[in-house]
């Protein structure tokens, strides 16, 4: 199936949960409402073909996994640490540089990573209007992950919030796009060995609306040459066009 996924201002050549929701629907419609199943679905995105996995369980919820067309890569150099603080409401002490700073990286579409020392820090964060714009004016970025290491839930590797303002979104639940490129930036701050790693990021907590995204990345040679992310769905609404 072609797929465009457009926000309140804009469109965007990739985004990861319409895409695993997207692929839901399909998959539904596929397995004709199926207790379970297993079903594959290729979707044409701007960024390029994109396969996804859906299976659903007995308890009625469909999981979804999909293989990203781009691949992270760094895309320019970040803001300091104080200029990063101001744009996010912060104090300079609470944006940290070890284990993890703050870096920009690009899979598709371009997001700042902003690390902050707890999960205090990423609860306290808020956009400043004037101090956003005058670090993101005119750069293409999707928006700004902020993240420390570890979570709510003891499974979590790190918990986040995904704010952008410039594509109309306030907050996010859950960015699959954003998780597509957090490899690229945890490679940058820690030496992953060659194999497979997985990681499981919290998102929305703050929002009222937790969600777990399920992220996968294969490294050879030192260099990341897959990534997997994946997330569960199950349909809130539905409804009919008139034509």
């Amino acid at each position: 199936a072609n797929v465009r996924i457009i926000t309140p201002v804009a469109e965007m050549p990739f985004a990861g949960h319409p895409t695993v929701g997207t692929a839901v629907v399909l998959a539904e419609a596929l397995q004709k409402g199926a207790d379970t199943y297993f079903q594959e679905v290729l979707l044409e995105e701007k960024v390029g073909l994109i396969p996804v996995v859906v299976t659903k369980d007995a308890g009625g919820v469909a999981f979804g996994r999909f293989t990203c067309a781009v691949l992270p890569t760094p895309d320019g150099e970040a803001p300091s640490q104080e200029q990063i603080a101001k744009a996010l409401s912060l104090n300079a002490a609470d944006v940290v540089e070890a284990p993890h700073g703050c870096g920009l990286f690009n899979a598709g579409n371009t997001f700042l990573f902003a690390a902050v020392k707890d999960l205090d820090a990423v609860a306290r964060a808020e956009i400043d209007p004037l101090a956003w714009k005058a670090i993101s004016a005119g750069r293409g970025w999707i928006g700004v992950f902020v993240y420390c290491i570890g979570g709510q839930s003891p499974d979590a590797a790190y918990h986040g919030r995904m704010f952008g303002p410039d594509l109309g979104v306030a907050e996010d639940p859950a960015t699959g796009s954003a998780a597509a490129t957090f490899p690229g930036q945890i490679a940058a701050n820690e030496k992953l060995a060659d194999g497979s790693h997985s990681w499981l990021v919290e998102q929305g907590y703050e929002m009222g609306r937790p969600s777990e995204i399920y992220l996968e990345a294969d490294v050879s040679g030192g260099n990341i040459v897959a990534v997997r992310v994946g997330g569960g769905a199950i349909q809130v609404s539905s409804g009919e066009i008139e034509v």
